[in-house]
């Protein structure tokens, strides 16, 4: 986590006329780029621009582009469009990767489980329970069942009653 007075390249901080001498513009420049929508600064309360690393970096490469590769400005924002959505994209590429790793080990966790409970089906004596209960009386066995366990009793059908069903003042 991140505190309130930790800086990152995204932290606006620049005022507009030390930002035009870090990019090597003249603040008109910046203004244009702003209303044009190629960098567009963070505001501080007073509505004034604030500039962070990452914007000064941005008015650098349009300076480049346009001076160096001679691309128009309506160029240059398309560029910087596309630019952001790639790294948007890499961003959630990342993100779907790392959730199919932990959707593929718990798929992975989830097959074994079930290979776990499909041996045990397979082991078992026909109408033997998987659960064990416990014998309710001495030498009672199942209804029809053989035991799971040794020493142990399965609950047959026949062996569950009803209870009865009533008001609470009725049972007395």
């Amino acid at each position: 986590m991140t505190s309130d007075f930790e800086l990152t390249d995204d932290t606006p901080v620049y005022v507009i006329s030390v930002a035009a001498q870090l990019s090597g513009l003249h603040p008109q420049t910046l203004r244009a780029y702003d209303r044009l929508g190629l960098v567009s600064p963070g505001r501080a309360a007073g509505r004034g621009r604030r500039y962070s690393l990452r914007d000064i970096l941005s008015l650098r490469e349009v300076q480049r582009l346009s001076q160096e590769e001679g691309i128009n400005l309506n160029g240059i924002k398309r560029i910087l469009e596309l630019e952001l959505a790639e790294r948007r994209s890499r961003v959630l590429i990342a993100e779907l990767t790392a959730e199919v790793g932990q959707l593929r080990a718990e798929l992975e966790s989830t097959r074994a489980v079930a290979a776990r409970l499909a041996a045990l089906a397979r082991g078992r004596a026909e109408g033997a329970a998987l659960v064990p209960v416990r014998p309710t009386g001495p030498g009672r066995a199942p209804a029809g069942g053989v035991s799971a366990v040794p020493g142990s009793q399965a609950v047959a059908a026949a062996d569950i009653k009803p209870q009865p069903r009533g008001n609470v003042a009725d049972a007395g």
